[in-house]
């Protein structure tokens, strides 16, 4: 290995990286191998690191192109290619109640843009401030999860096209929904996005592995079977896509960077007290692979 040193996790989607020298420009060679690690795996975890906001994007471009957040407002004043995620200055997103805490940043189980038929590639997330409680961030692997299906589930599900939809509360939701009422009001100020039909499986891009299409936040229905066999066949699938085996939660602390790939994996964030500061920063790889289609309104 160039240049640090890696460990994968039991499961296999999940590597530890260190000893990574970021006090400079990252070697070609040491760049390549990483984003390798990051296709073979899924997930990488870089500890113990001087991290910075100029370390966070040399090592997130390692992995492809950068993606300003479409929304100014979520741009870091000093970085614009850096999403800051604060509640310091009040809060950043919906309030629930979970068993009697107000709890901010509780996003279920998801894939960025989903809802879109072209995900993100990939996200870095730095922590650079931890709640005192809370704050962990799950990932599932779905290539696994695919691997794991019997035969006739793999067959059944080939070409089945699912309805995914832009949602703004996990009062939406209609699968695998978090329970917790809504404490703040609902906003009225996001973009609006037409439903798409993208597949159920897709390939990978860069390693053609196949992978469960599931983002519970984003997901309808499946379209072409009746309403109670599609929602059981998708209560079927995300109840076995959330397995232990396939499941990753992470345990912040300050300067933890974790990178996702946004195509393989779902991603959560499990919330924390509202009263509370929790500060992150976010880079993210600008995905370029279609799939699926718009459909009219």
């Amino acid at each position: 290995m160039t240049g640090f040193g890696a460990q994968v996790h039991d499961g296999g989607f999940v590597c530890d990286i260190t000893g990574l020298d970021l006090s400079g420009p990252i070697a070609p060679d040491t760049a390549g191998a990483l984003r390798q690690l990051w296709l073979d795996h899924g997930v990488l975890v870089f500890r113990g690191l001087t991290a910075t906001p100029e370390t966070q994007l040399t090592l997130s471009r390692c992995f492809g192109v950068l993606e300003p957040h479409p929304i100014p407002r979520f741009r870091h004043g000093d970085y614009p290619e850096l999403i800051l995620l604060s509640n310091a200055d009040g809060p950043a997103g919906p309030i629930y109640d979970v068993d009697g805490v107000p709890t901010a940043q509780r996003i279920p189980w998801h894939t960025d843009l989903a809802f879109t038929t072209t995900p993100n590639a990939g996200a870095l997330l730095r922590m650079v401030q931890r709640p005192a409680e809370g704050g962990q961030t799950g990932w599932l692997d779905t290539a696994g999860a695919y691997d794991a299906l019997d035969a006739a589930t793999k067959a059944q599900i080939a070409d089945l096209e699912a309805v995914y939809l832009f949602r703004t509360g996990l009062e939406d939701m209609r699968f695998n929904r978090p329970t917790g009422a809504r404490l703040s009001p609902r906003a009225d100020n996001y973009p609006s996005f037409p439903p798409v039909a993208n597949p159920l499986v897709w390939a990978h891009p860069e390693t053609a592995r196949k992978m469960l299409n599931l983002s519970t936040l984003n997901i309808d229905h499946v379209i072409g079977m009746t309403a109670d066999a599609g929602d059981a066949l998708l209560t079927r699938l995300i109840a076995h896509t959330l397995d232990p085996r396939f499941r990753y939660i992470h345990e912040w602390q300050d300067d933890d960077m974790v990178l996702w790939d946004n195509r393989r994996t779902m991603h959560m964030a499990f919330g924390h007290p509202a009263d509370q500061i929790r500060v992150v920063h976010r880079t993210t790889i600008s995905g370029s692979v279609a799939m699926g289609r718009v459909l009219p309104v």
